[in-house]
């Protein structure tokens, strides 16, 4: 019998409203032995999405709803300390959907976001996590499939000091965008999307107005809008939307911790008018693609043309706490958790 013991984070209640450290239960429980097949992770990495907001409702969405004692959902990093699986062996580096726990047992099997994979050789474990995982993913899919920005156009990304946006603004930058516009909260990342990452210009949404501002810095229309946000933000750039224009819906950040469904777009005729569309999308739809993907991203990532950002907090006991900074304004680039070092190396 294993003496190991696992800390682990429980949904202990759905939130109401914006989610509490108290919504959580922090419980410590044995590690069973492993069994033929399977092989024992020790999670280094925890990641946090808004999209997880939407996990802990009671209502079904893209995957179920993590049930009321489960060990909340996540992504992770992890590292192999036992196997007994003939693909898996003791030192490799893997990533998957494991959760808020200290270790994990798994057999390679697909789960419901996918199965573990192991992380090549050379690249670094947390990339895994933000640029070459999910967050990277979305940013790439998003904007080359739905946005499908052209030399010239002028290309708008709303939370664009977060994982995703940042990443999409980027790549608009890499495939031919004039000019690449993003919104964000607070002089600080906005400064960081401009000097940082090349942006031409950031909108801080905090303390300006933002469909002013798009009419000033976008005087043609937008041709692709990519959208974190939704809410007053979508509204402005509806307004503001070139002929034939593209919306891609990756997010709603703005109304993931209201008590009641926000109005509709008030401006939504405005597709109709300037003959644009919107769409959204679901990373998971593309995983078949996702090796096509990360080998072009790796390679933007190693000629310097993109560049990720990584906002690391320490300790398992501090994994509720990190999870509400996405939704206090806290993170710049990709909201992560170091709940321990490897410990083969």
């Amino acid at each position: 019998m294993s003496n190991r013991m696992n800390g682990q984070w429980l949904l202990a209640s759905r939130p109401q409203g914006m989610v509490k450290e108290s919504d959580f239960e922090y419980v410590r429980t044995p590690v069973r032995e492993i069994q033929a097949g399977e092989f024992l992770i020790r999670n280094l990495y925890l990641a946090f999405e808004p999209a997880m907001r939407g996990w802990i409702n009671p209502q079904e969405s893209y995957v179920p709803p993590v049930q009321i004692g489960e060990v909340m959902r996540s992504a992770t990093v992890g590292q192999v300390i036992e196997s007994q699986h003939p693909d898996y062996v003791i030192g490799d580096y893997v990533s998957g959907t494991l959760g808020w726990q200290e270790y994990a047992i798994n057999d390679g099997q697909p789960g419901m976001m996918g199965a573990v994979s192991k992380i090549p050789a050379g690249v670094p474990p947390i990339l895994s996590l933000s640029a070459l995982g999910a967050t990277g993913l979305t940013a790439y899919f998003g904007m080359l499939d739905i946005g499908k920005p052209q030399a010239g156009d002028v290309v708008v990304v709303s939370g664009a000091a977060g994982a995703t946006g940042s990443v999409a603004g980027q790549i608009a930058r890499i495939k031919g965008a004039s000019r690449v516009v993003g919104i964000a909260g607070g002089q600080q990342k906005c400064d960081w999307l401009v000097n940082e990452l090349g942006f031409d210009v950031a909108i801080d949404y905090k303390h300006e107005d933002v469909q002013q501002r798009l009419r000033e810095e976008c005087p043609a229309g937008i041709n692709v809008f990519f959208d974190n946000v939704g809410g007053e933000i979508l509204d402005s750039a509806l307004l503001n939307m070139a002929q034939n224009g593209r919306i891609v819906l990756c997010g709603g950040i703005s109304a993931y911790n209201e008590t009641e469904l926000p109005a509709g777009p008030r401006n939504y005729m405005q597709l109709v008018i300037r003959r644009c569309t919107m769409q959204g999308f679901i990373v998971i739809d593309y995983l078949a693609q996702a090796g096509q993907a990360i080998a072009e991203l790796s390679g933007w990532i190693a000629s310097g043309e993109l560049k990720h950002a990584e906002d690391v907090q320490h300790g398992i006991e501090n994994t509720p706490k990190t999870f509400m900074r996405l939704f206090e304004g806290k993170n710049v680039g990709k909201q992560l958790l170091k709940i321990a070092d490897a410990p083969i190396s």
